[in-house]
């Protein structure tokens, strides 16, 4: 799989050997309920979560700081579960508290984006978040993405408690040749 770089980050597949870093930010209170799972209650849990969601999975990668090399999120382009088209791939991250409202997952959107419509030859990225929030959901808008409307009642969280989906999409821009600007 590619790596991705961008000005102050570096996008790499995740490796067993970054669990502690994932345990690090998926053990926070704040993390994992906004985007629909439990904090990680120890090593092992990240472990068995590592297995199902990052190894060896396409378009998966872990955020890297350039300046320390610490890895501080994850970020991927998965298939959409609510849309049966091939041509689309669900944007999904989650980052460490620490390094919210610093313009980090921005950045990586914006590469994703680029990767997804330019190398993937993707026709659409979608993005879900729970109406609560806000922080994604300036992340999409900045990036360029359509708020499509509310999904109800969409999704079981972890705690059992059912929850509405925003969602969002971002198309794959026109280019001259195909009849665009």
């Amino acid at each position: 799989m590619r790596i991705i770089e961008t000005g102050r980050l570096i996008l790499r597949p995740i490796t067993e050997n970054d669990a502690e870093a994932i345990f690090e930010y998926s053990q926070s209170e704040n993390v994992g309920p906004n985007a629909g799972w439990k904090p990680h209650a120890n090593i092992e849990e990240t472990h068995e979560i590592m297995k199902l969601i990052f190894l060896d999975k396409e378009n998966v990668w872990g955020m890297v700081l350039k300046e320390t090399g610490k890895l501080f999120g994850s970020i991927g382009l998965i298939p959409d579960p609510k849309r049966e088209n091939d041509g689309t791939r669900m944007l999904g991250y989650a980052i460490g508290e620490y390094y919210w409202g610093r313009g980090y997952t921005t950045e990586a959107v914006r590469a994703l984006i680029n990767y997804g419509f330019y190398e993937l030859e993707l026709d659409l990225i979608s993005a879900y978040c729970y109406p609560f929030n806000e922080k994604s959901k300036r992340v999409l808008k900045k990036c360029g993405f359509e708020y499509e409307g509310k999904l109800h009642l969409a999704e079981k969280r972890y705690d059992e408690e059912i929850l509405d989906n925003e969602c969002y999409a971002i198309k794959k821009p026109m280019s001259a040749e195909n009849g665009g600007m």
